[in-house]
């Protein structure tokens, strides 16, 4: 089930600052700079300094298009989704429908599957690039730079949360208080789902990377510096102690050998992707079947390559479309550990 009641609820309580595809403005006010006032952005690539409230706006890498569609702004260009699309035309579900509700045609399209386009980005001549969760190299920001002021990952790629991704991107917008606005939305969003669950509250939770079932003697998990793992904590579960001291090392995944698997009897909850056939081959597995969470079928499998699935990777639009689904799988699981 889709979460559209909350999809739009949220959209409700945000600014309405709607500009068309080729960036005229449907719709005036709302903006926290004034036209002229520079706005100014300091990031892990360098500082960028953007000369006035944008009108036309591009988006590169995972998700950043979503701030602007949330806050009532159509970019002119957006990176066309290579994973979780289920119908096949490069728009995720939520980023289609929220396209819809703004009236607005679809956005060029930039093709990422062999890196960044950049003329393709160049030809839809933008007033700034929002790239606030992306891998962007300083070769990538420094050519991208060359065509308009760049907004890039505060401290380092893939790893800014879903709130910063929308204060940054939405910083550059000059719609910073329309950002927080959308950020308090969403919190209010989460608690009331995560609220009528009491069964989720501290049950220690990991990721299991994608799980390769011919050889299962070594598991692979992404750290609670990845924004899977991390976005736990917002839905009322823990960091179990044998994932936050692999998260010490500031990498965003980890593995250790199947024959150490019992570090992980600390887990209530397996999140991972596959489906029942994985599951299946976990509890027949000798050691992997030992864990608590395995033995206990508190495991929820996501299709990786379906939107739920790649909506655990929570980002703003993505959130409140699949938020009671999520919720829900992860309370049954959360039920069965118990």
């Amino acid at each position: 089930m889709r979460s559209r009641r909350r999809f739009a609820a949220v959209m409700a309580g945000t600014a309405a600052v709607a500009l068309t595809a080729c960036g005229a403005p449907a719709e005036s006010g709302g903006a926290d700079a004034a036209a002229g006032e520079p706005i100014v952005i300091e990031h892990a690539l360098g500082t960028t300094t953007i000369p006035g409230p944008p009108q036309r706006v591009a988006t590169v890498n995972w998700a950043n298009h979503e701030v602007p569609l949330a806050l009532g702004v159509v970019p002119v260009g957006m990176a066309a989704a290579d994973f979780g699309d289920d119908d096949g035309d490069g728009l995720l579900p939520w980023v289609e429908e929220r396209i819809e509700e703004l009236g607005a045609e679809v956005p060029v399209l930039f093709s990422e599957t062999d890196g960044i386009d950049f003329e393709a980005v160049a030809d839809t001549d933008p007033d700034v690039i929002l790239a606030a969760y992306s891998g962007l190299t300083q070769e990538d920001y420094d050519t991208l730079s060359e065509i308009a002021p760049v907004v890039a990952y505060p401290e380092a790629p893939w790893a800014t949360s879903w709130r910063d991704v929308i204060r940054l991107n939405s910083q550059a917008l000059g719609l910073a208080a329309e950002g927080e606005e959308l950020v308090a939305d969403l919190d209010r969003q989460i608690a009331d789902a995560v609220g009528e669950h009491p069964e989720l509250e501290g049950a220690s939770t990991m990721f299991l990377t994608h799980v390769d079932t011919a050889d299962l003697s070594t598991v692979n998990f992404y750290t609670a510096n990845d924004t899977r793992a991390a976005f736990f904590e917002d839905l009322g579960l823990s960091t179990p102690e044998s994932v936050a001291e692999a998260s010490a090392s500031g990498e965003f995944s980890g593995s250790v050998s199947a024959e150490q698997v019992d570090r992980f009897d600390d887990v209530d909850i397996i999140v991972t992707y596959g489906d029942q056939a994985l599951v299946d081959t976990l509890e027949a597995d000798p050691l992997l079947s030992q864990t608590p969470a395995i033995a206990n079928d508190a495991v929820v499998f996501l299709d990786g390559s379906g939107p739920l699935g790649t909506a655990a990777n929570p980002t703003p639009l993505a959130i409140p479309f699949v938020l009671d689904e999520y919720v829900a799988l992860l309370a049954e699981a959360a039920a069965r550990a118990q």
